[in-house]
């Protein structure tokens, strides 16, 4: 309960009222449960060999499985509309913002690994350091929090997502969710942390 009171004050300085605030930690934690299918495709497995040696003319034919690519809405629709939000209302200006948003890229891509049977997954402390770090730099007195958000959320869906995409398939995971698991809790501690720097 305590840290639901500090993530909803947190929102509210990112320029949310508090009742938007509430609404929208309410929202991105319920969306974190809510993964919209975007794509359907085939994967083959290969199988492992029973034994230690490959037999003569024995073969061990691949696991054939349908894997979806899902958008995760409270890990990856809402911190993007939010993000929009902040920059069409000036709150986060441009050029810092996508100098802050290209380090956290950089730096999500790195750290991301591919994790079998699960996806893509990440420390989730990293996107929001890197975030507050470049942002203290980077934005201007007054805008540090808006800046750090969206260069947080949206770098991180970038790299650790999107740029990640071709190691994707060889995973084997039956559901893959952009801004999902692995990835949802770094983009969610972006918005408490990013907060505090106003």
């Amino acid at each position: 309960m305590l840290f639901f009171n500090v993530a909803t004050f947190s929102f509210a300085r990112l320029g949310l009222s508090p009742d938007g605030a509430f609404l929208f930690l309410t929202a991105s934690i319920v969306g974190s449960l809510i993964n919209i299918p975007l794509s359907r495709r085939r994967i083959y497995i290969p199988q492992r060999r029973i034994f230690p040696f490959p037999l003569l003319f024995f073969y061990y034919p691949p696991v054939v499985q349908e894997q979806v690519i899902c958008f995760n809405v409270g890990g990856a629709g809402l911190p993007v509309l939010f993000s929009l939000y902040l920059l069409a209302s000036r709150r986060a200006p441009i050029l810092p913002t996508l100098f802050a948003l290209l380090i956290v890229t950089v730096v999500t891509r790195l750290m991301a690994r591919p994790q079998p049977g699960v996806g893509i997954v990440m420390p989730a402390f990293i996107p929001p350091l890197v975030a507050a770090a470049a942002a203290l730099i980077l934005a201007p007195h007054g805008q540090t929090a808006p800046v750090a958000y969206v260069a947080g959320s949206m770098g991180t869906l970038i790299g650790a997502d999107l740029l990640n995409w071709g190691r994707i398939q060889g995973l084997g995971a039956q559901m893959v969710s952009i801004g999902g698991a692995g990835i949802f809790d770094g983009i969610f501690l972006v918005g408490v942390i990013a907060a505090f720097l106003g």
